[in-house]
């Protein structure tokens, strides 16, 4: 990732030529058809299964600088990617579930040697909210999401750089924070992220579709086609 101090672009994935007006007209007739479904509640409704208000408020903060709403495309929060990341912790991911956790770990260890927290990713973001919040108090004389956007990037850089201070075996907070983000972004929407498949058409990924035998071959036409999740919703 690069440091914080921008708008990262999202912009730069698929692009193509226009394909044609019969196959995009049969797009259209599709999302006519698809069944209306009821709207998620608001965010600050929604009923959070791990993270506690405090540790939600710097979430739905960081995911918003990470993948700020406003640029050309929907951001993380347009994508409820908050909840995206709250149900994965309360998951097999956040508890490490089908990891190897019997160490011995050596959290000073080179990062190259891979994950050496004896903590499961759910603890980890227990203990290094607080901490980096405390950071961010001292250091900028607020919570994080009481700052500026600028100053937000700031502190993000610093995390991102290992400057907070956080105990050797919470290094990887940054790191999870980063990858659970663009993860909700782009993971189907059944797991909480990519509300309405906004970032699917963005960048024009097709989703679940069932066949595309009438492609190969036409790597530069553009897919006429919206994106289906997994579970048959149309975008």
């Amino acid at each position: 990732m690069r440091e914080m101090p921008g708008r990262p672009s999202r912009r730069g994935f698929l692009k193509g030529t226009a394909a044609g007006v019969a196959i995009a007209s049969l797009a259209g007739s599709a999302n006519a058809q698809a069944p209306q479904k009821e709207p998620p509640p608001p965010l600050d409704q929604y009923e959070r299964v791990y993270f506690n208000e405090a540790e939600w408020a710097f979430v739905m903060a960081a995911c918003d600088r990470l993948i700020p709403s406003g640029g050309n495309g929907p951001g993380a929060i347009d994508c409820r990617v908050p909840v995206f990341i709250d149900r994965q912790l309360a998951g097999n991911f956040g508890t490490a579930a089908d990891w190897y956790m019997q160490g011995p770990f050596d959290p000073a260890a080179n990062p190259t040697l891979g994950f050496q927290s004896p903590l499961t990713p759910a603890e980890i973001y227990r203990q290094a909210i607080p901490v980096f919040q405390d950071w961010c108090k001292t250091n900028h004389g607020d919570s994080f999401e009481n700052l500026e956007a600028a100053t937000q990037d700031a502190a993000l850089t610093s995390l991102q750089k290992g400057e907070v201070g956080l105990a050797p075996e919470l290094r990887d907070f940054f790191q999870f924070l980063l990858a659970n983000t663009k993860e909700g972004y782009f993971a189907d929407p059944g797991y909480g992220g990519n509300h309405d498949m906004q970032a699917w058409v963005y960048i024009g990924f097709p989703g679940a579709r069932g066949a595309f035998t009438s492609w190969p071959g036409r790597e530069n036409a553009k897919y006429p086609l919206g994106p289906v999740s997994i579970s048959g919703e149309r975008a």
